[in-house]
């Protein structure tokens, strides 16, 4: 049983539209605050008193301190009833495109294309470097493609890191945390040490999830359960202009440093990563034309699990939807967030109606 109902009012301000998902600890769904209109509503499916709630809304209150455009905003917290009793909640920011991993899949049989991974990447080193430069410094330790929110704003594509849930202080004097996170994206210290989290390890997430976006496949390969503890993690990957001839000699070294297998020869915090990321992009990539690139028959998009197939008839459906709300400026805001839903149905509507989109967002009638 959902926590929350369509429909439900939350609070004096706030009616559930859908649920979006949910991981081990809550649950997340679309509401629309009478004012301020669309936004996300996390809710923890665990109850308890007042104080344990406070505890819970921990992230919330982390989040407020760590402001930046490329990390996910939170508006409000408070209690909701449940079918389990009263539950903690926050609302945050509300991305219609989804997350990193919808959005790679939704290129389906090509990469995605080199100056959009290296935006996303640099969006979300940019503002993981303030929680890294935190005194002590706050690691997130679980950085995931779920766990990076893509969307269009009026600059273009813009990524914010979000689920600070697990995010936690190192220790001021081993600059270290206990591990925490998902297995795929964990460095190798990491799963050999039960204290191996730090800022390093954030940067070998991102380098993972880099070498993802470049290659559609991982940086090692994992036989089963017990090889997450063998050597794959130690031995460097092939650079990514392998598998995607698209990819330059110094992007191959920024990822390939990024996932260097000893932490003190790694890429040191996602402050030094987002500097050799915008370095890179002034040099190389802005102001490139895009090319698509099909993939070769050794990688595909199934890497992570297989997604689900496209549904180009309902993206169709959202697309024509969206084209008639963007006749009015009332209505145009919410036009371009089924835009962005249809994209990740369809990735030829992506490549075909993109520009029309950066014109919404800009707030221009179409």
């Amino acid at each position: 049983m959902k926590l929350l109902e369509d429909g439900q009012r939350v609070g004096d301000a706030y009616e559930v539209e859908r649920f979006l998902g949910e991981g081990a600890f809550a649950e997340v769904y679309r509401v629309r605050h009478d004012i301020f209109g669309r936004q996300a509503m996390k809710v923890f499916k665990r109850t308890g008193t007042a104080e344990e709630t406070k505890t819970m809304l921990g992230e919330a209150i982390m989040l407020t301190r760590i402001g930046h455009p490329n990390i996910i905003r939170v508006f409000h917290a408070g209690m909701v009833s449940s079918p389990h009793g009263m539950s903690g909640y926050f609302t945050m920011e509300y991305v219609a495109g989804g997350n990193l991993q919808r959005f790679w899949v939704s290129h389906r049989e090509r990469f995605v294309p080199v100056e959009d991974s290296v935006r996303i990447l640099h969006q979300v080193a940019d503002g993981l470097a303030v929680a890294h430069s935190a005194r002590p410094a706050i690691v997130h330790r679980d950085i995931t493609p779920q766990n990076i929110l893509v969307g269009y704003d009026t600059d273009g594509l813009r990524a914010k890191l979000s689920d600070f849930g697990l995010a936690k202080s190192v220790n001021p004097m081993t600059l270290m945390a206990s591990t925490k996170g998902t297995l795929a994206f964990k460095a190798p210290e990491s799963l050999l040490n039960r204290q191996g989290d730090s800022r390093a390890g954030d940067v070998w997430a991102l380098g993972t999830i880099a070498y993802l976006l470049l290659t559609d496949t991982l940086p090692y390969e994992d036989g089963g359960p017990t090889s997450y503890f063998g050597t794959q993690r130690r031995t460097p990957p092939p650079p990514p202009h392998e598998f995607n001839s698209e990819v330059d000699g110094e992007l191959d070294r920024i990822v390939l440093r990024a996932l260097d297998p000893d932490p003190s020869a790694r890429t040191p915090d996602a402050t030094a990563l987002a500097a050799e990321l915008a370095e890179w992009r002034a040099c190389r990539g802005r102001g490139k034309a895009k090319r698509v690139v099909d993939l070769p028959s050794r990688t595909s998009k199934n890497v992570l699990g297989h997604p689900s197939s496209a549904t180009e008839e309902e993206a169709a459906r959202l697309a024509g939807r969206a084209r008639e709300l963007a006749r009015q400026a009332t209505t145009l805001h919410e036009a371009a967030d089924l835009m962005e839903e249809a994209f990740n149905k369809s990735p030829k509507l992506r490549a075909t109606h993109e520009h029309w989109l950066r014109l919404w967002r800009k707030g221009v009638l179409t």
